[in-house]
């Protein structure tokens, strides 16, 4: 019911489960953040107009316009799969036939999530389990190396969590966990219903 409210809302399509499987077996399939988690989310966690948002595995991009609705915050997305990426596309043009916010706020990108230059604007960066840890490990890599060239503090906010990814983070490198946000309802049967928020300075 709130997916199809807010997708009427933003006047996008965002919903839906991918079929079939990505020929890679590193890279998951489509499946959106239900927008009754990303409300609990933005309950519990500050997101500023200031702030860059990178949607790894960004599917129809519906987090984008969601935070870029209500913040005001400029918003990238990533994707590999091109049909999802002209379909996050064509959200992108019909949301802004209605929303007020400045076309450079909303960008997509068709690519390999390990092949996303990290811009030094980039500040928080979202993951729900889209790929191996593989694939995780080298994006990470990617951010440190863009920190030690542009210092500033950076989070990482991961929903439905792997183990792998948990581990990667709080063993092999400074990332410290900030917050935890469990959905109610649903945490209590199924423990990767939360969200994690890793955060890491370099002031």
């Amino acid at each position: 019911m709130r997916d199809h409210y807010y997708d009427k809302l933003l006047n996008i399509k965002t919903g839906g489960i991918q079929q079939g499987f990505n020929k890679s077996f590193h890279y998951h399939r489509y499946e959106p953040t239900p927008f009754s988690a990303l409300e609990i989310l933005i309950d519990q966690y500050e997101i500023k107009s200031s702030d860059r948002i990178v949607d790894f595995g960004c599917g129809k991009g519906r987090l984008n316009f969601f935070i870029n609705y209500l913040y005001d915050a400029t918003v990238v997305g990533v994707e590999m799969n091109e049909v999802l990426y002209d379909e996050a596309m064509n959200n992108r043009t019909n949301y802004l036939k209605k929303s007020k916010t400045n076309t450079d706020k909303i960008e997509f990108h068709c690519c390999y999530a390990q092949e996303y230059e990290i811009k030094p604007e980039d500040n928080r960066f979202y993951f729900f389990n889209p790929f191996s840890i593989q694939v995780f490990n080298t994006i990470v890599n990617n951010i440190l190396v863009s920190l030690e060239t542009t210092s500033r503090e950076v989070e990482l906010l991961l929903y439905y969590p792997s183990e792998d990814y948990i581990y990667f983070l709080e063993n092999q490198t400074f990332f410290e966990l900030k917050k935890e946000v469990i959905l109610p309802g649903l945490y209590e049967h199924n423990s990767n219903e939360r969200f994690l928020i890793y955060s890491l300075s370099f002031v």
